[in-house]
């Protein structure tokens, strides 16, 4: 190659010629004016790309290394030991600070937790004494530490459950009264914009109260937006720069934070997370248990309440129970006063004690409830008598109630798929009465959010007495029909032997838990069981006289749907206040239930005898 074809040689990625210092080089299999490259720009290349080879000829790149020249044929041992040396301690330090990070969230922060939990529950004054001498004592280490493991984990469902309730009610709003209402001023310029000729919906959002009353704010609000650069000038001034919050937030990582990064900054984390649990501890444990701990003293209620072998639990819900009441008259309060702050503080709490005691009711109580009735009524079917599940139940409570809220989440499942499976099938509104779990708006957080006290009562009632009819008629009322007609055939005896390799309860709860629930998801037993339901409700609809009451009537429908006007507009002037509070997308939920509801049908002669019959003949 002469002198001249070497200078036209350029890199193929930068296009530039090579250097002494920045030589060309052809790493690949590639021929012509791309065979070149420099070494810097294919580094940055493959760093780019994430790739080792060509990515036109296919060849795998490799690299040598080139030492200095006066570098030795072989490393002097005192090298080789202060390498060795180094990384020993360096290893050694990463093994105690990874050790230090390890103790201290998984012994420092359980072990406090337990220990100041035991402390307070204690209620002596020589244990609150005797508690810095209790943190560092070695008596039952990995009990507390496990024991510690199940606070600091409610503590952190807790806190996430909070926030995230508190997201709900800022997302979907809170109920009516904890709303502000609006000012004289806000209804009468809303009176004004639906009243307008022009008005083709009232607003979404009420307009700001302090634009209202002074309309020269908004000039203020514009000058100040012009002026970006005094408003720097003055954050700077005050010692305020967004900029260093944003960059102090993006270096916060879950490295830094829990001591990963080779810092020792974790340990004040350790301590906020230690002072956090503990002040968890007082508020939501602590003071709810000795409300209702003095309220159950002072209603003297001590002896009922130990029968139920859940003491700390029951007193503790007691507690917020009274909590909630308290949080009731100190709304009212601050609503005569007009303490607009401390109103909406205390509707917060609220809201968060309701939720909370409607989600341990509709996940803990309610499924207890079911099984327990479900065991009830099918006692004859295994040979047994409530006695039996009295003293099993004295021996071991706990397991008890696990097992038979286990046994009630599933009946609870199976009810609900049965259902949904239902409402596929018959007239649109038939089950009225019943939530549908797969309307896309069903929000069950924001209904026990928005709705009062007493329908979610109302409903768990209904929801007990239609699952408790349901267990009558399709568990007790057979069991005694096959025992009264086949003696022979039942109790029916689990098989316990040891010689089984697979025993029957043990192949009931696999079929119960796992094959049964794939099968409900599978699309042709969906289509089977949809194609049964649909025929028998023809059936006995035709049967009975009731076909328009169960799959509705197409012709009455289709008439009804010509004969109705369009709905009206949205809420008008004349709602006043209210207009703040019921927007176009909650109206139109309205107008959709409503129009759900009153789908069509005709009745017949004796139609709640025929409705009874049927339904008797679908459990």
């Amino acid at each position: 190659m002469n002198e001249d074809e070497q200078q036209a040689d350029i890199c193929r990625v930068c296009r530039s010629d090579g250097t002494p210092e920045r030589p060309l080089f052809h790493p690949c299999l590639c021929t012509g004016s791309i065979k070149y490259i420099h070494q810097e720009c294919l580094v940055q290349w493959l760093r780019y790309s994430k790739k080792e080879f060509c990515e036109l000829c296919n060849h795998q790149f490799s690299f040598i290394p080139i030492y200095s020249p006066d570098m030795p044929k072989r490393l002097p041992i005192k090298v080789i030991v202060a390498g060795l040396v180094s990384n020993l301690a360096r290893a050694v330090r990463f093994w105690m600070h990874y050790t230090l990070v390890a103790l201290a969230w998984l012994g420092v922060v359980p072990l406090s937790a337990c220990r100041i939990y035991r402390c307070l529950f204690t209620g002596s004054v020589s244990s609150v004494l005797t508690l810095p001498l209790d943190m560092v004592s070695g008596d039952n280490l990995v009990n507390d530490v496990l024991y510690g493991c199940v606070v600091v984990l409610c503590a952190l469902c807790g806190f996430i459950g909070i926030m995230w309730l508190r997201e709900q009610i800022l997302h979907g709003g809170g109920p009516d009264w904890l709303e502000p209402d609006p000012t004289e001023e806000e209804t009468a310029v809303v009176r004004e914009q639906v009243g307008g000729a022009n008005a083709e919906a009232p607003p979404l959002i009420p307009p700001d109260p302090q634009a209202v009353q002074n309309p020269e704010r908004n000039a203020a609000e514009e000058n100040a937006a012009e002026e970006p650069q005094a408003r720097n000038g003055a954050n700077e001034e005050a010692g305020w720069n967004p900029m260093d919050w944003e960059r102090a937030a993006e270096e916060l990582t879950w490295e830094r934070l829990l001591g990963l990064d080779g810092s020792l900054l974790f340990l004040e984390n350790v301590f906020w997370v230690a002072s956090l649990n503990t002040l968890f501890i007082l508020v939501f444990a602590f003071s709810p248990y000795h409300i209702g701990h003095f309220a159950i003293v002072g209603f003297k209620l001590q002896d009922h309440i130990a029968v139920s072998h859940f003491e700390g639990f029951v007193t503790t819900l007691c507690g917020y129970v009274i909590i909630g009441l308290a949080f009731v008259i100190l709304h009212a309060v601050a609503s005569l006063l007009r303490l607009k702050r401390i109103k909406r503080c205390v509707g917060i709490s609220y809201v968060v004690v309701k939720v909370s005691l409607l989600i341990v009711a509709e996940i803990g109580l309610f499924p207890v409830i079911c099984g327990w009735w479900l065991d009830v009524c099918s006692l004859s079917l295994v040979d047994a008598s409530f006695k039996d599940r009295i003293s099993t139940f004295k021996k071991a409570p706990g397991t008890s109630m696990f097992l038979h809220w286990l046994g009630g989440i599933m009946a609870v499942f199976y009810f609900a798929s049965f259902v949904m499976l239902l409402r596929e099938v018959v007239r649109p509104g038939l089950l009225w009465f019943l939530r549908n779990l797969n309307d896309p708006e069903f929000s069950p957080i924001q209904e026990m959010i928005h709705l009062p006290l007493l329908r979610h009562m109302k409903r768990f009632v209904m929801s007990k007495v239609i699952f408790g009819s349901l267990v009558l008629v399709i568990v007790k009322i057979p069991i005694s029909i096959i025992k009264a007609l086949v003696p022979e055939y039942l109790p029916f005896n689990f098989s316990h032997s040891m010689d089984v390799l697979v025993p029957e309860f043990s192949l009931e709860l696999l079929v119960l838990q796992v094959i049964l629930p794939c099968l409900l998801e599978q699309v042709h037993t969906r289509q089977w069981l949809l194609s049964v339901l649909r025929w028998w409700c023809i059936v006995v609809g035709n049967v009975l006289g009731i076909k328009s009451y169960l799959i509705g009537d197409e012709n009455i429908r289709s008439q009804q749907v010509q004969a109705q006007a369009p709905p009206p507009a949205p809420v008008g002037a004349e709602d006043g206040p209210g207009i703040f509070r019921l927007g176009a997308a909650h109206q139109a939920f309205l107008q959709r239930e409503n129009a759900i509801a009153s789908q069509p049908y005709e009745k017949p002669r004796f139609f709640p005898v025929r409705v009874s019959f049927a339904s008797f003949i679908l459990n």
